[in-house]
């Protein structure tokens, strides 16, 4: 047998994925368009795509994903949201949250064929790493939506963890969040490494992935702490809750 069981169901998921991303991108596409003139701040097209890619955890029977907290999120609230990152899977789990949000993302995941153009149509914010004009672009559209009362998602790590243990926090989200006096959200990944290791497209074994929300941060707790510290402090509060430092 030329093919592992996990290999075969790894590249039947991977198609799956891939035909029907075209399908649903159409329907986003037709979403925004029907939208458009009441639904400014897109929050039905966000609605639409995080059932999108929940449909892909959904279906997978080897994973599962349990959220702890999500009744902290206040829809009638914006956060400066930041989490640790894990896995490539990390956006799909987090998408479970059904929670109205843009992300900050690479920008080279906005050219994948469908996921990325979907992104695109999203509003999501794009970032080029390592080219100041492009974080200084990514920083005022962050400031922007806080203002318009949209929350936005960082991962402040800047890429995925290899070992799961939390690394250094960039100083981005904290800034955003002092600068517009908003509260930050923080949350936690755990087990997305071991379902889906980095540079990794195989599965293997059963994983019960999870989200946990933990309580937020209000804008006068953090008011006068530098952001350096605040970037530490949330940093090590995260991974309080990430298994591989509490493994040690």
């Amino acid at each position: 047998m030329s093919f592992s069981l996990n290999g075969i169901l790894s590249l039947s998921y991977i198609l799956f994925i891939g035909i029907s991303s075209a399908f649903l991108f159409c329907l986003a596409v037709l979403i925004r368009i029907l939208t458009l003139p009441f639904d400014r701040k897109l929050l039905i097209l966000h609605l639409f795509t995080s059932f999108w890619a929940s449909l892909y955890t959904w279906c997978m029977p080897l994973w599962s994903v349990t959220i702890f907290g999500r009744e902290k999120m206040d829809s009638r609230k914006n956060y400066v949201i930041v989490s640790n990152h894990q896995s490539q899977l990390d956006i799909l789990v987090l998408y479970r949250l059904f929670f109205p949000f843009r992300w900050v993302s690479k920008a080279e995941v906005f050219r994948l064929p469908f996921i990325g153009w979907n992104m695109s149509l999203n509003g999501y914010i794009k970032l080029k790493r390592g080219e100041r004009s492009s974080v200084e672009k990514m920083m005022q559209e962050c400031r922007d939506l806080l203002e318009k009362g949209i929350s936005v998602f960082f991962f402040p790590e800047g890429t995925r963890s290899e070992t799961g243990r939390v690394k250094p926090f960039k100083p981005g989200a904290f800034i955003l969040a002092k600068e517009m006096k908003k509260p930050i959200l923080p949350i936690v990944l755990n087990h997305t490494k071991d379902a889906l290791p980095k540079h990794s497209l195989e599965f293997h074994g059963r994983h019960n992935m999870e989200v946990r929300v933990l309580d937020e941060i209000p804008y006068s707790e953090l008011e006068h702490i530098p952001v350096p510290e605040l970037a530490d402090r949330i940093r090590d509060l995260i991974a309080s809750h990430v298994s591989e430092h509490m493994a040690n």
